[in-house]
């Protein structure tokens, strides 16, 4: 049974890296959007 919980934690990981793999491509895209999020929080802010 914890060999099941375990192998299903690590194919749940792994999916979720290939997806943010995919949707940012880079480190850099990974910054940019955030920054983008960050900035649209802080004009619904305003």
């Amino acid at each position: 049974m914890k060999s099941l919980l375990k192998n299903l934690v690590i194919i749940v990981m792994l999916a979720s890296l290939s997806f943010l793999t995919v949707s940012c491509n880079t480190m850099q895209g990974v910054g940019e959007d955030l920054e983008t999020a960050g900035e649209k929080i802080q004009q619904k802010a305003d």
